[in-house]
């Protein structure tokens, strides 16, 4: 039986405030194989690190990342609540790249362009991935799949992942014919009727998020799911190895 790869979503966010540099190199030290994060654009056309398109949630300011230049994002606390962390600051996907370089981790890279069509957000963001050298070290994916289509025409090469929640047709169908190497779909589609089974005669990857209890994490292990993305991934790791 294959064990499932551990990607650390937003980060060993279970821990620490998500889709920071602390969570990210907890997860490295963790042993975690990859990390899962999120990209914006800036005011001034900085790629940065954030899920919601908000601050209001996860740091002390408010409003949208859109609205913000990166000097003025910075001046925010994003503990997300957790003063164990006072003063993160939210960061860049160069920092990302830059942090996370020496561990050999994979990132999953989710592009936030659901509320926002960010312009040219996939051009920039395939452009740092080849300036940091990172193409075999990235999967990109979105819940926007005309993002992840966009990516394909950038960089035919680069490795993608639809993403969705549940209530779809045919996924396995769907993400073949559009030639994408992996579904990233809610942990409960894995119940569909031989969604595994289509899934590998057409060659893609399952990458399930968010697998937290010990329960989904099996359930993924005995179903040979490619990895599962976890706000845990020490517990992950640990099952796993027993």
């Amino acid at each position: 039986m294959s064990t499932p790869l551990v990607w650390a979503h937003r980060g060993a966010s279970g821990y620490a405030p998500e889709n920071t540099l602390p969570a990210f190199k907890m997860a490295a030290d963790m042993g975690a194989d990859g990390v899962e994060l999120d990209v914006q654009l800036t005011k001034d056309d900085v790629i940065v690190v954030c899920h919601d398109e908000r601050i209001d949630r996860t740091s002390n300011g408010a409003g949208m990342i859109a609205d913000y230049t990166l000097a003025e994002l910075k001046a925010f606390d994003f503990n997300n609540s957790n003063y164990a962390f006072e003063g993160t600051k939210i960061p860049t996907m160069e920092e990302v790249f830059d942090l996370l370089e020496p561990t050999g981790l994979t990132i999953n890279i989710e592009l936030k362009t659901g509320e926002i069509f960010y312009p040219d957000l996939e051009k920039k963001i395939v452009e740092l991935t080849r300036k940091k050298n990172w193409q075999d070290r990235v999967i990109y994916s979105s819940f926007n799949h005309y993002s992840i289509m966009k990516i394909k025409e950038i960089d035919p090469e680069a490795k993608t992942g639809f993403l969705y929640a549940d209530g779809t047709l045919n996924m396995p169908g769907y993400a073949a014919e559009n030639q994408v190497n992996a579904l990233h779909p809610a942990f409960y589609n894995l119940q569909y009727e031989n969604f595994m089974g289509d899934c590998a005669m057409y060659d893609i990857d399952v990458n399930v998020w968010t697998v937290n209890s010990e329960a989904a994490m099996l359930r993924c292990r005995d179903l040979g799911v490619n990895a599962v993305i976890t706000n845990y991934p020490d517990k992950a790791i640990a099952l796993y190895k027993s």
